[in-house]
């Protein structure tokens, strides 16, 4: 694992690599990775993954094509994409249909190369093992069992069969470190989100202007609830992180959460007279981060208090982010996109979501991700105030913290170009 020390001894090369402006075109010898990615569009996260993961390719792998398996797109994202990646190729499709454009796609390419996120899926594994393609994961958090119980052997296996491993947390890292996972590289790397340039200045402009928000003027705060990803939808995951029918425990949880950020919103009112968003990472989220902090807020602050009614790509959330004062998310990927657009943020985390909530700490921003439930508001006053009394040495910080990303990105992608000898 990559030290911050290292980091600083590779983070001017790393700095000084220029983006460009669009994949290479495809010559006889070109190599070609597939990417799969795009895992929701209901999260902004989840289509973050995707735009970021292609940056870093674009700019550190740039004699390579990129297709790239969209598994949840919409037109709003693949335009998105399109706009940014011109000469991208997407598929859409299933690895199991046989002669289908993700199999297809396969046959094409040099690598397999799967996109950041929690899953445990492990079908695209087997089927590269199968064909003898090399394959990598990047920016990956996994749940313990993933390595432990009845299938612990075979996916320990097939962990062993990747070219390479890049852990988004250290957790993860430890945990297939512990259990004798040993691939040739197995490493901490960034999720693909903390490569998003993407941006819509217009349309956060318009919402800007809709909703009276000045730049630097206001933060923004989403809670993430026991609620269902989906109308109708049970989680099916032993996690049960979006049950169809909440516990009493659960909402008496999203309950005292919700009353953290309600002080919180109040002490940063009272102080500064600054406004607070309620930005959504997730689309489920505008509703009942409306029931559980806006509508039970006092009436004295709710002009202050903008609660979104409508959802957004990703792109205008970037380009909003980059002209809030401080984000704060109880989900990670709003910050991490907020760091990327050299913003300061907070992470208030609550781990049974999953590891990844120490990625903050591993790229040495422990101090602004307070764990939720340990941390009361006035502590989370006290660190929003850190960041709002020295805001330059703040967005130093930003800037120190996405160097060593970058440094991480640029390392990955030497390894994988190594794989494929591009």
């Amino acid at each position: 694992m990559s030290t911050r020390r290292s980091f600083l001894q590779t983070s001017a090369f790393a700095l000084g690599s220029p983006a460009l402006s669009a994949f290479a075109q495809t010559t006889t010898s070109q190599k070609t990775v597939l990417l799969q990615c795009g895992w929701a569009t209901k999260n902004i996260g989840d289509i973050g993954h995707t735009p970021g993961t292609l940056r870093f390719l674009e700019q550190y792998l740039q004699e390579a094509k990129v297709i790239l398996w969209a598994m949840n797109t919409n037109e709003a994202v693949d335009a998105m994409l399109m706009k940014r990646f011109p000469k991208l190729e997407i598929v859409k499709g299933s690895l199991s249909k046989e002669g289908g454009a993700v199999q297809e796609a396969m046959k094409r390419s040099d690598f397999f190369l799967r996109g950041p996120g929690m899953g445990q899926s492990t079908d695209f594994m087997i089927y590269c093992q199968k064909i003898g393609k090399p394959w990598g994961l990047q920016g990956q958090s996994y749940f313990p069992d993933m390595v432990a119980g009845k299938d612990a052997e075979k996916h320990i296996a097939l962990l062993n069969s990747a070219a390479y491993i890049y852990c988004r947390d250290s957790k993860t890292l430890k945990l297939l470190q512990d259990v004798g996972v040993k691939p040739p590289v197995l490493e901490f790397g960034p999720d693909g989100c903390f490569g998003i340039d993407v941006r819509d200045d217009e349309k956060a402009l318009a919402r800007m202007k809709k909703h009276g928000l000045e730049e630097k003027k206001f933060i923004t705060i989403q809670l993430r609830t026991h609620s269902p990803s989906s109308p109708g939808v049970d989680d099916k995951r032993p996690q049960k992180l979006n049950p169809l029918h909440p516990t009493p425990q659960n909402i008496a949880d999203d309950t005292r959460r919700a009353k953290v950020y309600q002080d919180l919103i109040a002490m940063w009112v009272k102080e500064t007279g600054y406004k607070v968003v309620i930005a959504p990472e997730v689309n489920k989220e505008m509703e009942y981060n409306k029931k559980f902090i806006y509508d039970t807020l006092p009436d004295d602050l709710k002009p202050y208090v903008v609660n979104f009614d409508e959802f957004w790509n990703v792109d205008e959330a970037c380009s909003f982010y980059a002209r809030a004062h401080t984000v704060i998310c109880h989900e990670p990927h709003t910050p991490i996109m907020a760091l990327a657009m050299g913003t300061p943020m907070m992470h208030t985390f609550s781990e049974f979501h999953s590891p990844k909530c120490w990625m903050f700490k591993d790229i040495g921003l422990e101090e602004w991700a307070p764990e939720f439930d340990a941390t009361p508001a006035t502590k989370m006053f006290e660190i929003l105030m850190g960041i709002h009394k020295d805001y330059p040495a703040a967005q130093a910080k930003v800037k120190k913290a996405m160097a060593y990303v970058e440094e991480r990105a640029a390392s990955q992608m030497k390894v994988l170009k190594g794989v494929i000898k591009a």
